[in-house]
């Protein structure tokens, strides 16, 4: 059974943060834990209020699953402030953990900021350089370059900048670049730049979306995957979750973490 971590903020609404890692993790096979950073009162309308861990609080939870349990994988997801990003990355370099997937989680679907603007330093400084793959969108990618990003080459020039801060691997989401009729995510390796394209699905359900991808590329890469194939099979596990809406809320409703296996399933009947 291969393990996965999840270092992150809870969402009370369930579709983001460690809830929609978990799941994610369930569903593609895998043993998930959590290290919780954060609690938020959320919902489909938004964020209510955020209230941080302690660093000590973080730390233990950490050292919890590193004296015993340990990983085979982790990502890391809204850590909100400076102070909690250094010990992450302290105690994930202590434990010599690989396999690490950043998603730079900044903005709630919202406008609520879920990280405070000196801990992007912290994160380029500290958790960067341990990330074998970092999962930023546009907008998150514009923060940590300081670069405007609109066309093509403004996503390469940004995904070489991240590369350059020791990042193994980058990919930037194409789900906020609305000019086209796919959502296409570039994967730099450091060496070439891949494509992987989807049909664009005109919803609001899409809380969660950044969560669950990088869930899903840190659940394939503990049972072994390469960094592309991983890739690979987020997208086509975000893109079915998507495809196929609950409807639950009033506001940003939560992606279908189900719809992945229930299509894999109908296709074999």
């Amino acid at each position: 059974m291969k393990k996965v971590l999840t270092i992150a903020g809870s969402d009370s609404g369930g579709g983001a943060g460690i809830q929609a890692d978990i799941k994610t993790f369930q569903e593609l096979g895998v043993y998930g834990m959590s290290v919780l950073t954060a609690v938020t009162a959320q919902n489909t309308l938004g964020v209510q209020a955020v209230y941080p861990m302690s660093v000590d609080t973080v730390v233990e939870q950490i050292r919890s699953i590193g004296n015993d349990i340990g990983t085979d994988a982790l990502k890391t997801g809204m850590l909100f402030n400076a102070e909690i990003i250094e010990a992450v990355s302290r105690n994930i370099a202590v434990y010599n953990w690989k396999n690490v997937v950043v998603d730079p989680v900044m903005i709630a679907k919202g406008g609520a900021s879920l990280l405070q603007q000196e801990a992007v330093t912290a994160m380029k400084k500290d958790l960067l350089p341990l990330a074998k793959v970092v999962t930023p969108n546009i907008p998150e990618a514009e923060v940590l370059t300081g670069l405007s990003i609109t066309t093509d080459e403004d996503k390469k020039k940004a995904a070489k900048q991240l590369y350059s801060l020791g990042v193994q691997n980058v990919v930037i989401k194409g789900g906020h670049d609305e000019n086209t009729s796919q959502s296409i995510d570039i994967l730099f390796d450091g060496k070439e730049f891949l494509y992987f394209a989807s049909e664009r699905i005109q919803t609001k359900n899409t809380h969660g979306t950044g969560c669950t991808f990088s869930a899903a590329i840190a659940a394939e890469l503990a049972k072994g995957s390469t960094v592309f194939d991983a890739v690979s099979h987020a997208k086509r596990f975000i893109q079915a979750a998507i495809e196929h809406p609950i409807d639950i809320g009033t506001g940003h409703g939560p992606t279908n973490h189900w719809a992945y296996n229930q299509t894999i399933l109908a296709e074999r009947r």
